[in-house]
């Protein structure tokens, strides 16, 4: 059965997960993580792509993008995951694939969850264990968004700049986003949206989507996220 062509709209962000093959291990050490990083930066470059977010995990890879041309996420990540792989594979004396297929994308109605998204990108460190707080977590964009740290791989979204007039309010109101955990059916539906490559959304965004692909999208109900009283990381 032949695979469904991928929902490809330039201007509207999307979440994507590249997972190692049978989830093996993708990073080694921290030359393997900045090398990733790097080949990321320049196919954004080369193909028009905005990086909002990212966490690189052992085994496997979270990014929120905005593409600027039709295509052009497809190319970026084929172009990351070849690089990287002949980088990999030389490093540690090995051959074949690393990653697991294609990679996996949702688009996002971006009023309504773009920065759910952000945060669920930037909190999966914390939701693994790895650390109690995003900050202490070195391969992600949180210290980017949250803190100023300077990249030049992050091209922050239009609504991101919409939480304040400037970089300091910015980064406060967003740190403040952080303060609750992320509920759990909105990571499920990210989750599931997600692996389904389809649309996270209200009504009348999916309405849109299926105007401008003249495709019917059959869409898992999205949850409406709750403030959760536990707090995760006050500043």
């Amino acid at each position: 059965m032949a695979r469904k062509p991928r929902l490809d709209l330039p201007g509207y962000a999307q979440h994507i997960i590249q997972r190692g093959n049978n989830r093996q291990v993708c990073f080694v050490s921290e030359e393997d993580f900045s090398m990733y990083a790097h080949h990321l930066h320049r196919a954004s470059q080369k193909y028009s792509v905005d990086i909002h977010a990212w966490v690189f995990m052992t085994n496997h890879v979270h990014l929120l993008v905005t593409p600027n041309t039709a295509g052009a996420i497809s190319k970026m990540m084929q172009s990351v995951g070849r690089s990287y792989v002949r980088y990999f594979n030389y490093v540690y004396q090995r051959t074949g694939t690393l990653w697991e297929g294609r990679f996996k994308s949702c688009l996002l109605d971006t009023e309504r969850y773009l920065l759910e998204c952000y945060r669920y990108i930037e909190l999966n460190p914390v939701r693994a264990g790895m650390v109690t707080e995003p900050s202490q977590y070195k391969w992600s964009s949180y210290c980017v968004n949250g803190l100023g740290k300077e990249s030049k791989l992050a091209s922050p979204h239009g609504l991101y700049l919409k939480l304040g007039e400037n970089s300091k309010e910015r980064r406060q109101a967003y740190r403040e986003l952080f303060r609750y955990q992320l509920d759990d059916a909105m990571v499920e539906d990210i989750r599931a949206v997600t692996q389904k490559g389809l649309v996270l959304g209200r009504d009348d965004f999916v309405d849109q989507v299926e105007k401008l692909t003249a495709r019917s999208l059959v869409v898992r109900d999205a949850g409406r996220p709750k403030k959760n009283k536990n707090v995760l990381c006050p500043h």
